[in-house]
């Protein structure tokens, strides 16, 4: 046999094993680029990289400085100097009294029972939403014939059983409502 014959019979065998491949439906074709790691070998270097990175991130030198304020943190005292006089202006009686109210309730027109459940309600959701002072317009019933006003007594009586009601008192001027509104300091 001489080297034409090897050569030939090389072919044949590479030609048989083609059409065996297709008459299979599977094509032997590898996809790999060619010196690609394998699935372990990439596993293999990524545990070297990452204990690599552990102990360069522990041979780090941390400035003391640093590291006590990472332990115990920081204290703003301005932050706690501020919350402390904002306390002491709430608690303050004329800075309340001077305080312009934040929410109103007009109850002119309503029943008294009416009037009762809006003034409950409305007290309800000013202190959910930690308001100080409210501002209750009820009238001073001029326009009843025959009787006392009837809203203002409600009013005084339900601001007397409420606990969430505080300190209270009638509008100063006449523009504000004069003793036809009165102003309540929530607790």
């Amino acid at each position: 046999m001489d080297m034409n014959d090897i050569l030939n019979q090389w072919d044949q065998m590479q030609a048989d094993k083609i059409r065996k491949q297709k008459e299979s439906g599977k094509n032997q074709v590898s996809h790999k680029k060619a010196n690609a790691p394998t699935p372990e070998e990439k596993a293999a270097a990524a545990e070297r990289d990452f204990e690599a990175k552990i102990r360069a991130e522990n041979s780090k030198q941390i400035n003391p400085m640093e590291m006590w304020l990472r332990r115990y943190g920081t204290i703003d005292k301005d932050k706690i100097a501020q919350e402390t006089a904002e306390i002491e202006k709430e608690s303050n009686r004329e800075y309340l009294i001077n305080m312009k109210c934040e929410a109103h309730l007009d109850l002119h027109g309503l029943h008294q029972d009416e009037a009762e459940q809006r003034l409950n309600s409305f007290i309800g959701e000013c202190k959910r939403r930690g308001l100080k002072k409210v501002m209750i317009i009820h009238g001073k019933g001029n326009h009843t014939k025959g009787t006392d006003p009837v809203l203002g007594k409600m009013v005084r009586s339900f601001i007397e059983r409420d606990s969430r009601c505080g300190m209270s008192g009638h509008a100063k001027t006449k523009y504000e409502g004069g003793s036809g509104a009165t102003w309540v300091i929530l607790k």
